[in-house]
């Protein structure tokens, strides 16, 4: 007799360079993306049926993931236990082998869990680099994890208080670039948390007497609109080079239109990271069944 399936949460994260996205990408598309690569490794635990990763947090061509997370269903062949939590992370890190994607933790769930739909909030922070008249200069440890602004500089506390505007409910409809889905989203988004602070470089101790400066712009909200972040980011960091003033992105806000955005005011994926998925810590402790 089969088993039923094992419902797990896994956190996960990965460099995404050289990605088309996290998500699955067919045979005819150029890229590759991260779910292909997850669910590749996890077909070599020889399940009974094909595992498939559900997705909790969409991210773009380029863009990383400190922590996103995804459910799964593992049915094993009879008489074959459930995977232990550590079990599972072990086996599918080995599997990914050099892959720049890791599994950092997972969790039974119950069959009903969906790791995009239980989603308390989600939290995406878009690093900057000031001090570089040019993109040449960036570091070499630091390409393609931060974004560093034409000119080196940024008026930061003017920044600061534009992002004001963004926080509470809004209509984003500005802030976000047109899809497919967008006909069936409501541009309703509610923003809890909009910070611009001081942050660090890697090894940037090394190089202090180039005045380089590390900022990161952190933004949580239980969901987000198709780039909508880089959006907001692109257009604080045109407040930031005096092309906007705060009161404009009130103003840009209430216009309710994508168009409404100035040209190029969208920041580039190398700077965002998806920082974490919060979920209910009930969720996450699931009870084995008798004899496991």
């Amino acid at each position: 007799m089969v088993s039923p399936p094992t419902r797990y949460l896994v956190f996960f994260q990965y460099f995404g360079t050289k990605y088309s996205g996290v998500m699955e990408t067919s045979a005819n598309q150029s890229g590759i993306g991260v779910q292909n690569c997850l669910e590749k490794a996890a077909q070599n635990l020889k399940p009974v049926v094909p595992i498939k990763f559900h997705i909790s947090s969409r991210t773009d061509s380029g863009v990383h993931a400190l922590c996103n997370a995804a459910h799964l269903d593992i049915q094993r062949a009879p008489g074959k236990p459930a995977f232990q939590e550590r079990e599972l992370i072990r086996g599918l890190n080995h599997h990914l082998k050099s892959e720049p994607i890791r599994i950092l933790s997972a969790h039974r769930v119950t069959s009903d869990f969906h790791a995009r739909f239980s989603a308390l909030s989600r939290t995406y922070i878009y690093r900057l680099l000031l001090g570089c008249a040019h993109w040449s200069e960036v570091p070499v440890f630091e390409r393609d994890l931060c974004w560093a602004p034409p000119g080196g500089y940024l008026d930061v506390p003017a920044m600061q208080d534009a992002a004001r505007f963004l926080l509470g409910t809004h209509d984003f409809s500005t802030f976000r670039s047109l899809n497919s889905e967008t006909p069936f989203q409501s541009p309703i988004r509610t923003i809890l948390q909009a910070e611009i602070q001081p942050s660090s470089g890697f090894l940037a101790h090394h190089y202090e007497s180039r005045g380089l400066e590390f900022w990161e712009l952190k933004f949580r909200s239980k969901s987000f609109l198709y780039r909508q972040v880089r959006r907001m980011v692109g257009a604080l960091v045109a407040v930031g080079q005096g092309k906007l003033t705060p009161r404009q992105i009130k103003e840009l806000l209430e216009l309710r239109d994508a168009r409404a955005l100035p040209p190029h005011a969208m920041a580039p994926p190398a700077g965002l990271f998806l920082k974490c998925v919060e979920y209910n810590e009930a969720d996450l402790h699931t009870t084995r069944a008798p004899g496991e």
